[in-house]
Order: C-alpha cells, then structure tokens, then sequence
C-alpha cells in the first residue's frame, strides 16, 4: 500500500465485478507482498493479535481529563467473537435489513478489486437512511446504539465494530444522509492496520464530513481546518484511496442516501490463502477452509452435504437464504449481483404440525413460540435432524440437536421456531445461557420425542396395510415372470427385479427374521414396527449386523436366489400361519370340551349328592 502515498498520480479505483458493460477479464486473488511495509507482519486473523503492546503514555495533554483508553489491540480480540466468518457477514446484513424501516430497498454483497495491487475486498453498499455526522460517529465508537425498537435486530452497539475487523484487518464506510432538511455525507475509516504500523496506543479513527444541501461538498468542522486536513490526510495515506476526489467519488453510486462499506487488507488462512473464496462459484462467496474439507469426504459423505443444513456452513448465498424467518416484501439481498431467494424449510416438511410453547420469563410478559415440526423432504436418506430457532426474525441457532449425537428417536425431523423470549449472544450465532435457555432445550426435546412417537404410532396401522398389499403384489410379479419368461429360455433381468425390489419398499427377508417386523416404507423404510412400538435402525455410516449380511448377499448371491428364498420364506411363514390357526382353533375346541365335562362332573356330583342325601333320610 506504499504506492498509494508514493505515486499518488496513479489513482486507484474500486471497481464493482458486476459493472454493466464491464469487458475486463476475470482477475485472479493475487495475495500482497509480505514485503510491504504497509501490511501487517501477519495477514492470518487468528495470529493478528499476537504482538507486544509497546510503551504508553499515560500523562493527559494540557486541558485534558483522564480517561481510560482503548488499545488497538482491542479491536482485534474484540472480534475474535466471531469464529465463524459468516457470522460477521450476518452482522452487517442485519444492519442492512434495520434499514427497511428507514426505506431501504436492497443491500449488495460483491467482491470489489484494487486497480493497484488487484487484491479483493469486500463490499456493502445499501439504500437505506444513511448515516448522518453524529450518526457515523456512533457507529465507529464501542457500545453505541440507537437501535431499541422491537422490530430491530441490532442492540449491543458493537457488531459493526467486531463484523469488519473478523473480515479485514480495515474498513472504509461512505454514508449519504438527509436530516431536518440538511444534506450531508461522511467518510469514516477504521484501520488496524494504521494503527499499529503507527504503534498508537488507542483507538484513532479518522472522519470527516460534507455538507451537500447547496449541490456540492463542503467540508464541516467541528474543529480546526488543520484538523480536519490531517484526517484527510491520514485517510489518503492507509485507505485504498490517493485524492479527495477519489473518497468524493465514491459516494456516486449510493444514490441521495445511503451506506457503502469497503473492508480491504482481508484476512488469509493459514496457508496464506484469501479466507472468503471468490472464485470457485461466480455468485456466491465460499469458505475456503470448509470447501477444501469437502473434497476429502467419501462420495457417500459428499451426497449429505447437499442438503442446506450442510451447505450454509461453506455457502453464504445458502446462509443467506434461511438467514431470516419471514420473507420481506420490498427488500432484496443481492450477492454478487444476483438476489438471493429466501427459503424457509417449514414450507418442505412432511406430515408437519404446530406445538405452541409457552414459557416463564422473568420479565412477566405472556410469551409463546410457535414450533412447526415435520420430518424433511429427504428422509429418510437423510439423517439431518435438529431446530432452527429464530430471534426477531433472525436465525440464531441453525438445525440444533437436542438430542445426543447418534440417538436414533428423532431422526429425520426438523422444527422451526421464532424464541423471542430469550436473548441472543452477542455474536448472533447462539443465546445466552440462562434458566430460560435450558427450559427450551428441554421442551424442544419433548415435543421431538411427542412427535415420533405419536405419528409413527398413528401411520404404523396405515402403513403395514399397505405394505402387505405391496408385499402380495411383489411376490406375484416375480413369480408370474419367472414362470413364463423361462419357458422360452429367458432369464428374468437382475436389473428389473433389483429395481423392483427397490421400487416396492418390501426388505430382503434373511433367515431367522420374524415376519411379523413390517419395514414401514411409506414413513420411513428404516422404521420398523414391532407390536406397534416403533425402534429405528442406525443410520448410513452405522450399519447393524443384518445390515451388513443383506448388502453382502446382494453383492454377491444372484438376485433369483434372493428372489426365490423370499418367495419360499413367504410361503414359509404362510403355512406357519395357518397351522397356527388350525392350532387356536383345536385349542378352542378342546377348551369347550372341557368346559362340557367339567359341566356334566358338575351336574353327576350334584345328583350323587342328592341321592345320597334321600338314602339317609330313609
């Protein structure tokens, strides 16, 4: 970043990727020289913050009170609340979407180049109200917020602060705003970088601000003009910017009103590699780290990760999408030029139903949650199962497992709650751990358990119906094409019978396996109803025993074997049945005749005993 200060001729512009009638080819992500000495020493985030504090001066200058200071070093493990870059991506969207009640009809998410060094950044730019002079002021200071409406996501007055430096080691903010008929836009910068190759020994953010009510910028003082020209200054020498006209610039595309965030310097992996990928998909951004750990997974493991709830680990369009509960009407997240289409996986859930939770708060407020239950559209392929619980619109916890890990009660379904009630942490990835957060986990568990055992319950009768039908229907089909196709020298195709075996949901009965375990196919073909209480098999990746046989019997006999053992072990059980019949009914037989003689025993003593009683009286 030398070269900005150094050529300041060769003017550096940022260049959103998605310009109309941009002919430019495709850049590649190349990383700064180690070597410059406007870099950190470290670009990895999580190694930024090791450095020695230097010698800090503590005396007051002439005039000024004692107070207490924050060191830069703050800013890094400030943001080290963030473990998930995504999550600091959440924080600036919501920042975006508070803005809807200001007017604000879309935010952009884009990779932005440097044309100096063509390394990326990342953009954000909205719509909304804007920020006017007070207002940047707060927003680039710790613990301030206006935001106290019910309808607004933010409250703690940091996630702005946390959110950029977890993604770059600096940031720029551009904000347009009309207040009481005054027009004024500001420039604020927040530099970690400046602020340790400088060796400060608090935090210095540098603003400075325009009034544009007559049509053209005019610089506004709150102190001296020498003041404000060394803040120009200082933005000029660490921002990606050489000229006020540059910075002037940059407020073009924001419109009357608005917020444009630039976060530059960002942060590499370990490997010294662009955490964010650009590259890999021309309209999403991916975590580089989470990507790389995909392409290890078996073919097997790689097909569970298509479902969202694996897929919004490593893909912001996919996080996007569910990151809020109700759709909005006149707002729009646009990413990489495309808007994102907002999915709600309630609308997805088979045989879903309503459980309303009513808590205990503290506060005395009557609070309720309202929890939609239904097993995914995937299952039972698919072993996703778990929450996703919402806070103001928010998603805070994404498919939470109140269950154990490998408990097989539960599997297959997902809820869908919005909680109120309880207060996020203040990275919005989870809530605070309270007496009420526990109550919840607690009830949400219960209503899992409720809901598998009353539906299996309830479509087990349904189910065995119906599968017995399939059953006699299977069994005649493979018996009418094995007696006819062989007659002219055909052998029946494995594949159509593999396929029909597939198709019908009846399992490949094994020796020793009771006939009355009807595999519940239309539910879920790993459930098995025993006496109608339902136990469910281990998932993919865990297969029992019998599991294990069935697979190797099917790789390795031939398919008309199988076929004819099913078929003999069929009318096995058949006979099996109507001897026990013939049983209960000799049984029943013999129980009327002893009930007949123990009548006519009855009757003999009785006259025995009469006649008895007549001799003596004689």
């Amino acid at each position: 970043m030398s070269g900005f200060v150094q050529n300041p001729t060769n003017v550096l512009d940022i260049l959103d990727s998605d310009d109309e009638g941009d002919d430019r080819p495709s850049k590649p992500e190349v990383q700064n020289n180690p070597a410059d000495d406007r870099r950190l020493e470290n670009r990895s985030f999580w190694k930024a913050g090791a450095f020695d504090i230097g010698p800090t001066k503590w005396n007051p200058s002439l005039g000024e009170l004692e107070h207490a200071r924050v060191h830069p070093k703050f800013l890094h493990s400030n943001a080290t609340s963030h473990k998930w870059a995504f999550g600091a991506i959440a924080e600036l969207l919501d920042n975006a979407v508070d803005e809807i009640n200001n007017g604000a009809t879309f935010v952009k998410v884009d990779r932005v180049y440097s044309k100096i060094d063509n390394s990326p950044a990342l953009l954000f730019l909205d719509d909304g109200g804007g920020m006017d002079p007070d207002g940047i002021r707060k927003c680039m200071s710790l613990g301030y917020s206006t935001k106290k409406t019910n309808n607004t996501i933010g409250q703690y007055g940091n996630g702005f602060k946390t959110s950029t430096m977890r993604l770059g080691a600096d940031v720029i903010v551009f904000s347009r705003a009309n207040r009481n008929g005054r027009a004024t836009q500001s420039v604020g910068l927040l530099s970690y970088t400046f602020l340790r190759r400088t060796g400060q020994d608090d935090v210095i953010v540098p603003m400075i601000d325009f009034d544009i009510s007559k049509h053209w910028p005019e610089p506004i003082l709150y102190g001296t003009q020498e003041d404000w020209s060394t803040n120009l200054k200082t933005m000029l020498e660490w921002s990606p910017f050489t000229s006020k006209d540059d910075l002037i610039q940059q407020f073009e595309d924001i419109g009357p009103h608005g917020t444009k965030i630039i976060i530059y310097n960002l942060w590499l992996n370990d490997e010294g590699i662009y955490e964010l990928n650009f590259d890999e998909d021309d309209e999403d951004i991916k975590l580089r780290d989470e990507t790389a750990r995909l392409t290890k997974l078996s073919k097997k493991a790689l097909e569970m990760q298509t479902h969202i709830s694996y897929r919004l680990l490593h893909s912001l369009r996919a996080y996007a999408s569910m990151l809020y509960l109700r759709k909005f009407k006149n707002f729009k997240i646009i990413l990489r030029g495309k808007p994102v289409e907002q999915y709600n996986i309630a609308d997805d859930l088979k045989y879903s139903q309503v459980a309303i939770y009513k808590p205990h708060v503290s506060s005395g407020k009557q609070a309720a949650a309202e929890t939609t239950l239904g097993f995914i559209k995937e299952a039972p392929n698919l072993g996703v199962t778990g929450f996703n619980v919402y806070h103001k619109n928010r998603l805070i916890r994404p498919f939470w497992k109140v269950t154990s890990e490998g408990h097989s009660k539960g599997y297959g379904i997902v809820g869908v709650l919005e909680a109120n009630f309880i207060e996020p942490a203040h990275d919005k990835q989870d809530f605070e751990r309270s007496s009420v957060f526990s109550r919840l986990e607690m009830k949400l568990k219960q209503m899992q358990m409720e809901y598998w055992f009353v539906l299996h319950k309830y479509l087990s009768h349904f189910s065995n119906l119906l599968l017995n039908f399939l059953f006699f229907l299977v069994i005649y089909c493979q018996q009418h094409r094995k007696q006819h196709c062989h007659l002219i020298g055909h052998q029946p195709d494995p594949t159509y019978l593999r396929q029909l075996q597939k198709t019908s949901s009846v399992p490949l009965q094994t020796q020793g396996e009771p006939r009355h375990q009807t595999i519940a196919g239309a539910v879920n073909p790993r459930t098995v109803y025993n006496n109608d209480m339902p136990t469910v098999r281990p998932p993919p990746g865990h297969q029992t025993g019998l599991d294990q046989e069935v697979a190797c019997r099917d790789s390795s006999v031939d398919i008309e074997e199988i076929c004819d053992e099913n078929i003999q072990l069929f009318m096995r059980c058949e006979q099996y049945m109507e001897r026990e019949t013939k049983l209960k009914t000799t049984v029943d037989d013999l129980e009327k005749e002893i009930a007949d003689t123990k009548r006519k025993c009855a009757e003999l003593s009785s006259r025995l005993e009469l006649l008895r009683s007549q001799k003596r009286v004689r």
